[in-house]
């Protein structure tokens, strides 16, 4: 059944269909791991659940009935309680990043333990003890291939390969299946936006009672990348001073982590006063409206003519990046984190960047088994502001107005969608 949106959600959503994208077909046939899932159950529960499926640019989400998701060895089923809203969800729903279709989006989510898969090894089942809470990193690490085995599980093979690349989990198959013909249905991540999700546990980290759900959603994603930026790429020090050119869900968590960090300047970028003024409140210093002036040159006024130690570009924009590439000091880090659309081209001044010694680091996400905890005591201490940096709540049916909204640039931090309670 379609849900329920505003008549300029669904018109942005005829409007967004873009070029047609290499993607799975749904014309697969329903294999053995539809009939395995057709028999599941959570003990004492139901034994199929409600998920949202994007389909193609240009069709709204719609609610569909799966048959329960049905967790394999070292994964956990969860039943989700929040889903953020994310920009990277909002380019697979414009067709701006390829991505296997039908699927379920939302990678950033909040839950409760239902279920371990066969086979669990038992210290994952004692550490995510059914009736645990916990919250899930978008990047979900497999803990075995070559990078992860180094320490770099920001560049997961398998995650890439498998997740990103074909829309399942490490054993090739998704878990989604729908319950009327059997039908897969591929995953982004975890596929958050669903009441329940299979995430491997490599993925998860125990969620305090002291921190609420639903504003726990984001450390998943706009935190954990924005802790891996500041933390890992631009190895961030006390007395640093840092830009963050686009303070949306993402470059809003980026202003906090750079406050928590100990950053002597903290200077918040945007097109929008609303979202600046928002900026003060999570630890901006400085804020500037690029759309009254220059933000380069405003940036190196502040910081005596230098430019910063370190520039983050969150929107994935080739302005924004030629704006953060610009803004840094000699021997200075801009750190890149947004996504932009396929084919996407940023510029730089290649002689500046050899003589100067500027560094361009591309960042994506965190390191989920050794991030997240990392992540969930800075919330916990208070040093991260979740209540602040969350500006709009909204129940499942209403997830196509949120996509929407923030499609317009509606929304001042980060929306996060309610899904059971």
């Amino acid at each position: 059944m379609a849900m329920s949106a505003s008549s300029s959600s669904r018109a942005l959503l005829r409007r967004i269909g873009g070029a047609l994208l290499r993607r799975r077909s749904f014309s697969d046939a329903a294999g053995p791991d539809s009939a395995a899932a057709a028999g599941y159950h959570v003990a004492g529960g139901p034994s199929y659940m409600r998920g949202a499926v994007f389909w193609e640019p240009g069709r709204p989400l719609t609610l569909e009935e799966f048959h329960m998701p049905r967790p394999k060895a070292g994964e956990v089923l969860i039943k989700t309680k929040a889903c953020g809203v994310c920009h990277s969800d909002l380019h697979v729903l414009k067709g701006e990043l390829p991505f296997s279709s039908p699927c379920v989006v939302g990678h950033e989510i909040t839950g409760e333990v239902v279920d371990h898969g066969m086979h669990t090894p038992g210290e994952i089942i004692n550490r995510f003890p059914v009736g645990s809470h916990v919250v899930g990193a978008f990047i979900m690490p497999c803990g075995n291939c070559f990078y992860c085995v180094k320490g770099q599980e920001d560049l997961c093979e398998s995650f890439f390969a498998y997740n990103r690349a074909k829309g399942t989990l490490y054993d090739g198959e998704t878990r989604l299946f729908l319950r009327g013909n059997g039908k897969p249905v591929y995953m982004y991540s975890m596929g958050g936006l669903a009441e329940y999700c299979v995430v491997p546990a490599n993925a998860l980290a125990v969620l305090p009672d002291s921190l609420p759900y639903t504003e726990s959603a984001i450390l998943g994603c706009a935190v954990f990348t924005a802790y891996g930026a500041l933390r890992h790429a631009a190895e961030m020090r006390a007395g640093d001073s840092v830009a963050v050119i686009g303070v949306g869900g993402v470059g809003s968590s980026c202003l906090q982590i750079a406050k928590a960090f100990g950053a002597s300047e903290v200077i918040a970028v945007d097109v929008l006063d609303e979202k600046l003024q928002n900026a003060r409140t999570l630890g901006a210093t400085h804020t500037v409206n690029a759309a009254k002036e220059d933000a380069v040159e405003r940036i190196k006024e502040i910081t005596d003519g230098r430019g910063v130690d370190v520039a983050v570009e969150a929107l994935g924009k080739a302005l924004t990046f030629s704006q953060c590439a610009k803004s840094v000091r000699d021997g200075g880090k801009a750190v890149m984190i947004g996504l932009a659309a396929t084919n996407v081209v940023g510029e730089i001044d290649i002689t500046r960047l050899v003589r100067r010694q500027v560094k361009i680091i591309g960042s994506y996400g965190a390191r989920a088994r050794q991030d997240l905890p990392q992540i969930v005591k800075l919330a916990e201490s208070g040093a991260f502001n979740l209540q602040n940096t969350i500006s709009r709540k909204c129940k499942f049916e209403e997830a196509n107005g949120a996509y929407d909204d923030l499609n317009q640039g509606k929304i001042v931090g980060r929306a996060v969608v309610e899904i059971t309670e």
